[in-house]
């Protein structure tokens, strides 16, 4: 159970989703300030089509050329039915943590266990992955920001020395607004959002303002890489791949959340929706405006490069300013969801320290430790990999693997259940839910999370070690799999197997 570091007293907060929240067995401890936007705004801050669309773009293209374009609708169709899932369990459990609190109740204490513990994992490499973001857009705001060497790309050994710099001053501060509090945390971030979505539709209507071809663009397969076309859309897909996760967010952040079971199953699908739709209209944009589609800048440069080519003015600087903004919100909002599901472990005493990573400042009402574990363990990430010019896409396809693995131990399980008639056990008709059509969205979104972690895994040098590297980086997915397991088997059996499994309370009322 967790506790405050003076005081049992929870902080004040609706009688009536206090009284909801001790149905699973749990005292009201975090502070529920969160309204409708805050609450979109954490899933919209997490997808952050503005800082992971600027850091792949030019991944995507310099694979699948102009026609990867369609790797987003179908990533979007796929992520959809993992979110419509989604979306019916954050109406029956509203509580933090919740991959691992709707896995556990699906299928039990150790495949609940393994999806927190693979989730934890996934958003401490997220972390470290969107803070060195910041690379691809302060240099091309001012040179200043080069602080190490002169060439900025990312695959050079000078951008991602420099890289790792500021995505380490990055999670000190996000850390720090993380231990400050919530209220802090949702005020720059919903302000933060605000700026995004500003910056998305100034970038669209500036890309579709000076076009220099037809949408047509979208089916040139010139640029791609030699050899079956196939090959090569299956790999430009993992730009949205990495874009479109942790619309989930909202879930996370549940028992900080006013009316969680009618609000967060509606954000959940709204931040993944509107990140879908401003992240395509940007990526069609960009095709139709880029001055060229052959001359190689546009797979190195990316949206940078449209932006200053089309707008090199103060103009064009306060736009990139607000990618940046994107890239701060962003990695606060992954260290704030990180920090929820090690707080929600730690409280049913399964992660090692449980006391103090259960703990919550009685002012702040934040878990303070959960989020300087994470910001400590995204820097330590970073200057591990330090002078590494592949860490870039190590990282983020070691982070995308990780997390659609704990979505499938959430899928997975609750199609079982559904199999078993758990859709007889709906409660209130009011609360979110997909009725006849489960099973089938269920299903579809199985077989979509396999075929993603096959895609996303497979260990092609292309992608690993682009500029040549050693056997374990370019095995770095599927070995990133295998020691996160291991790992987190050894913790389970010394930590949590030791310990009788705590009760899975369910709420008393089925209106709950």
């Amino acid at each position: 159970m967790a506790t405050t570091l003076d005081s049992p007293t929870a902080p004040p907060e609706s009688s009536r989703d206090s009284a909801d929240l001790a149905q699973f067995g749990y005292q009201p401890v975090l502070h529920r300030k969160l309204g409708r936007y805050a609450s979109f705004a954490a899933g919209f801050s997490f997808v952050s089509i503005l800082t992971t669309i600027f850091q792949f773009f030019g991944f995507g293209y310099s694979f699948g050329g102009a026609a990867f374009f369609w790797t987003w609708p179908l990533v979007f169709a796929g992520q959809f039915l993992v979110a419509l899932n989604f979306a019916e369990l954050a109406a029956r459990y509203p509580l933090s943590g919740c991959i691992y609190q709707w896995s556990r109740r699906l299928a039990g204490g150790l495949v609940g266990w393994f999806a927190g513990w693979m989730m934890v994992i996934a958003q401490v490499v997220t972390a470290a992955a969107a803070a060195i973001a910041l690379q691809v857009v302060l240099p091309s705001i001012w040179s200043g920001f080069q602080i190490i060497g002169t060439d900025t790309a990312l695959t050079s050994r000078d951008g991602a020395m420099n890289a790792v710099l500021l995505g380490s001053v990055l999670l000190v501060v996000t850390t720090t607004i993380n231990v400050i509090g919530i209220d802090l945390m949702a005020r720059i971030n919903s302000i933060g959002v605000t700026i995004e979505i500003v910056g998305v539709l100034a970038i669209i209507g500036l890309f579709f303002a000076g076009t220099e071809r037809g949408p047509a663009v979208v089916f040139e397969t010139d640029q791609a890489t030699p050899g079956p076309y196939w090959a090569a859309f299956l790999v430009s897909g993992l730009m949205a791949a990495y874009v479109m996760v942790g619309f989930d967010s909202a879930g996370e952040l549940s028992e900080e959340t006013k009316n969680p079971r009618r609000v967060a199953p509606r954000t959940i699908l709204l931040a993944l929706s509107a990140s879908a739709l401003g992240g395509g209209l940007m990526l069609l944009g960009a095709l139709m405006a880029a001055p060229s589609l052959s001359d190689g800048e546009l797979a190195s440069g990316g949206l940078a490069y449209v932006i200053t080519a089309k707008l090199n003015s103060p103009a064009g600087t306060v736009l990139l300013a607000c990618v940046a903004v994107a890239v701060v919100v962003c990695t606060l909002a992954i260290q704030t969801a990180g920090s929820r599901l090690m707080f929600s472990m730690a409280r049913d005493g399964k992660l090692p320290f449980a006391k103090p990573l259960a703990t919550v400042h009685p002012r702040f009402g934040t878990p303070v430790w959960p989020a300087v574990v994470i910001g400590a363990l995204g820097i330590g990430l970073l200057v591990l990999n330090l002078g590494n010019p592949a860490i870039f896409a190590t990282l983020a396809s070691v982070c995308i693997v990780s997390l659609y693995l704990a979505y499938l131990l959430v899928t997975v399980p609750l199609l079982f259940r559904r199999l078993k008639g758990w859709a007889a056990e709906t409660e209130d008709p009011t609360l979110f839910n997909l009725g006849r059509w489960g099973l089938p969205v269920n299903a579809l979104a199985v077989a979509w999370g396999i075929a993603m972690v096959v895609n996303l895994a497979w260990p092609r040098p292309e992608v690993y070690i682009p500029e040549g590297g050693s056997w374990w980086q370019q095995w770095a997915g599927p070995l990133s799999i295998v020691v996160i397991l291991t790992i987190g088997a050894l913790i389970y059996r010394s930590v949590v197997a030791t310990k009788t499994e705590t009760p899975t309370p369910e709420p008393a009322s089925t209106t709950a």
